[in-house]
């Protein structure tokens, strides 16, 4: 009873900031710049079959998310030191990992940034690029860096949905198509779904709210009702910006428009809102962008700092380099480096079923680390069963390396 009453507790106002710092965290970090890309070109391709490839992914978000948050909620470790906890070196194996494919995914990140200033106001891409990565520093070198990711990531999540529904709203997509073609598609491509599947869960997104938990202090048993609220309301945040951003470019292309190859996205938002589409494009891109900056540098280091005491302290600063060496990179190449993206998108593949595969274990047989807890049956069979799909979609991956030797 008495852990009970500790669960049902109202939290103080910075943790309730933290608990919606995670939500929005997670959920903008799963919707950045390659999603968008990913969502139109797919649209384009399947129309509104492609509402079934979204539902599938969300399903399996909902399986992993409610997982990684519990296991990493209830036992208070960070994904990396219940690695080393199962098997030792295993947590150094997995920062590496994620933090090499943070890094890379963080020079798409900031290109991101530099097309959504371009699209916004006309500002050239090397200097928007700069000016995103500067105000990514400036928050990280507050005093409160906690506290203005929290603030940032909220209200730039919120403009994202409500931008890009407006123009899904403009653009008049057929609905109840869509949600018929959800549960009964005229077209199945499962290449597509893995697509989407690694895209949105893979790397450093998997934990990057469960993660900004731990460094707010929302853990433990008792802080179980919580943490799941925060999960579930997470998935609903991605779930809701994943349909308003198919429906929006949906219904352009259910018209028969012809969307530019270079930037379809761009050519979608601007045939259904004419100029102030494109710019509103501007913005919806820009800020999915600067989130993921946010949560690729936030999450990627936070692999890092428990390490070592000395990492921790300097914990800020970490987090300021990494966003500098992503954005040096940028202005050095000139655009996104696609073979180390290819390369990181294919370590990610590799690193989800790791991963999730040491929390899952730890599900099953470590209830030392979770200081006792019942885990619950039901979900322990569904992380199971989707554990395998990670498997399938891993070995995947692979081909993703292969082709970088050909």
């Amino acid at each position: 009873m008495a852990q009970q009453s500790e669960a049902d507790s109202r939290p103080s106002p910075a943790k309730r900031g933290a608990l919606l710092g995670a939500v929005f965290l997670m959920a903008t970090s799963a919707i950045g710049p390659g999603f968008i890309t990913q969502t139109t070109e797919f649209t384009i391709q399947l129309g509104a079959a492609f509402a079934f490839a979204i539902l599938v992914s969300i399903l399996v978000d909902i399986a992993v998310q409610l997982n990684v948050w519990r296991v990493i909620g209830v036992s208070g470790m960070r994904a990396q030191d219940l690695g080393n906890k199962v098997v030792p070196g295993l947590g150094y194996v997995m920062a590496a990992l994620v933090v090499f494919g943070g890094l890379v995914f963080n020079i798409g990140n900031i290109a991101g940034t530099s097309l959504g200033l371009d699209a916004l106001v006309g500002l050239d891409v090397k200097i928007g690029g700069t000016i995103s990565a500067l105000v990514a520093v400036a928050i990280f070198l507050s005093k409160k860096a906690g506290a203005a990711v929290d603030r940032l990531v909220v209200v730039l999540g919120v403009v994202m949905i409500g931008l890009t529904t407006y123009v899904a709203i403009t653009s008049a997509p057929p609905v109840g198509q869509a949600m018929q073609q959800a549960v009964l598609p005229d077209r199945v491509d499962f290449l597509v779904i893995t697509t989407l599947i690694g895209g949105t869960v893979g790397g450093y997104i998997t934990y990057a709210g469960a993660h900004r938990l731990v460094d707010a202090g929302v853990t433990g048993p008792e802080r179980i009702a919580e943490v799941s609220r925060s999960s579930i309301t997470s998935l609903v945040v991605t779930g809701i910006m994943r349909l308003v951003l198919f429906l929006a470019v949906l219904g352009v292309v259910n018209t028969g428009v012809s969307l530019a190859t270079g930037n379809p996205t761009a050519t979608a938002f601007h045939a259904a809102a004419g100029e102030v589409g494109l710019r509103l494009f501007g913005m919806i891109l820009w800020a999915a962008s600067l989130t993921s900056v946010i949560g690729a540098a936030y999450t990627s280091v936070s692999f890092l700092v428990t390490f070592s005491a000395k990492l921790e302290r300097r914990r800020n600063w970490l987090v300021v380099a990494f966003i500098a060496v992503s954005a040096a990179v940028f202005l050095v190449l000139g655009q996104s480096p696609t073979t180390l993206l290819v390369l990181a998108g294919a370590l990610n593949g590799l690193i989800l079923p790791v991963g999730f595969g040491v929390l899952m274990w730890v599900a099953l047989r470590r209830s030392d680390l979770l200081h006792g807890y019942r885990y619950p049956k039901w979900l322990l069979v569904i992380g199971l069963v989707v554990w395998l799909l990670t498997v399938y979609l891993g070995v995947n991956s692979l081909g993703g390396i292969a082709e970088l030797w050909n």
